[in-house]
């Protein structure tokens, strides 16, 4: 057996262990990385080390750093109050704001398990009492979410943005955050028609005797922020049944509406959202660095507010920065190798470019609906760089069509996102709400692959 077959099916194997286990995919594809490239490849430990992201683990401290600041002197409270109370009593606008602060969480710099595991609790119990289809609720989230994370800040979008560029590829950061708010806009479209008004059993929905258990402020009051639940999919269903009857705060239960806090807009908070603006602008108009200019906001919040940075640094999203860290170091030993080249020109040998291009989408979706979305943006976009090399599909087409085919499938009970929506679900409801998200998933699986070939790739090639 060669060396690059070998390779890549210690490539494949991570994925489908830390898919079946709770290991990190990052720490095994670290160690693969060390074995397959002493043993199969005869090269030295420094020389693996060599393709470690260095730049790529700055700006994901940096971000999650800022965004754990965020939490912790109130913004992100402030953002979802706001956020609610701007729709006032229009239930119907509800899971549209929810979806909207979910996706601004994302986009400042959270993973988007953080953020869903944030509003998921009160978006699912707001819906049960309100009589809004739970299924649309959690998949709006899911997906407003997402969106958020392919900002030029945000996590899905530093990773995309960081392969293209290593590759040698010019960037196009606003056109994938736009395809990827555009297909989150019109996946929550149709989903708000379709199950509107529709309960989980497909019938129609008696509001006549709709439970106004939530005033405007006892419902943004309940959306603060949550501690994540964090672990396996399999295990959030059973740490969800505890985080929802205890109303997510330890207090205020099932059944009792809980205490309304207004959090107020004081100097730290208005701080906190111009650091974040300003990250923005020095980003995207200036070209600065992401990750060194996101540590400096921190840093400097940290020093005029160093009460409320305390354990900032402990909520950083260690466990993704590890992700990453082991899944392009492993990338890079195969593209150092010429593994890369070799599989893409395969690839790219399987038919014409358009049809290696479907391929490529395919494999993105079906493995993120089972696996990690971060990890399959920083190893299949790398894959694709051979027969993008040979100009007959659109480098920016592609890589939008396989970020959303990548992306869109996590609301796929299997995924850790679908997982919360159910966690955090009436415990007589999570079976049916499993099966709708699971069938939302699969035909994401086998539709987004198609629609955005179709549009973005076929279109443009």
């Amino acid at each position: 057996m060669s060396p690059d077959v070998i390779a890549l099916l210690v490539l494949a194997a991570v994925f489908l262990i830390a898919t079946v286990r709770p290991v990190n995919m990052g720490a095994l594809a670290l160690v693969a990385a060390f074995v397959v490239g002493t043993y199969v490849f005869g090269v030295e430990t420094a020389d693996v080390l060599g393709g470690f992201p260095a730049s790529l683990f700055v700006i994901l401290v940096g971000v999650t750093y800022l965004f754990a600041l965020a939490k912790n002197n109130g913004t992100v409270d402030w953002l979802v109050h706001a956020a609610v109370r701007a729709v006032g009593g229009r239930v119907s606008l509800i899971p549209w704001a929810l979806a909207l602060v979910a996706g601004a969480i994302t986009a400042i710099g959270a993973v988007t398990p953080a953020a869903v595991a944030i509003i998921a609790p009160v978006a699912m119990q707001f819906a049960v009492r309100n009589r809004i289809n739970p299924v649309l609720m959690g998949f709006m989230v899911v997906q407003g979410a997402t969106a958020g994370s392919f900002s030029p800040i945000g996590v899905f979008g530093i990773i995309t943005n960081t392969v293209v560029r290593d590759n040698d590829f010019d960037q196009f950061p606003v056109r994938l955050f736009l395809g990827s708010v555009i297909t989150a806009v019109v996946l929550n479209v149709i989903a708000y028609v379709v199950y509107r008004n529709r309960d989980l059993d497909g019938g129609r929905i008696d509001r006549s005797g709709r439970d106004e258990a939530f005033s405007v402020d006892a419902l943004a009051a309940s959306a603060t922020t949550r501690t994540p639940v964090q672990g396996t999919p399999s295990a959030l269903v059973e740490r969800g049944e505890r985080l929802r009857h205890s109303g997510g705060r330890g207090g205020g239960g099932q059944g009792e509406e809980p205490e309304v806090v207004s959090p107020s807009l004081d100097a730290q908070k208005s701080l906190t959202l111009a650091g974040l603006a300003l990250l923005a602008v020095l980003a995207l108009a200036f070209g600065l660095d992401v990750g060194f200019t996101a540590l400096a906001v921190a840093v400097l919040l940290t020093l005029l507010f160093p009460a409320s940075a305390k354990g900032a640094v402990d909520k950083v999203s260690w466990g993704t920065v590890l992700l990453i860290g082991g899944i392009v170091t492993y990338v890079a030993l195969l593209e150092e190798q010429g593994t890369i080249d070799r599989f893409g020109d395969a690839v790219a040998g399987f038919g014409t470019p358009l049809l290696a291009a479907l391929v490529i989408c395919f494999i993105g979706a079906i493995v993120s609906a089972f696996a990690s979305t971060t990890g399959i943006l920083g190893t299949l976009i790398p894959l694709s760089v051979p027969f993008l090399l040979a100009g007959e599909v659109g480098t920016v087409g592609l890589v939008v069509a396989l970020a959303i085919s990548s992306s869109v499938v996590d609301c796929s009970p299997f995924s850790t996102n679908g997982a919360l929506v159910v966690a955090n679900s009436e415990p007589e409801m999570r079976d049916k709400i499993f099966r709708s998200l699971m069938i939302l998933g699969m035909g994401l699986v086998v539709v987004a692959p198609l629609v955005t070939w179709l549009a973005l790739v076929v279109t443009t090639s």
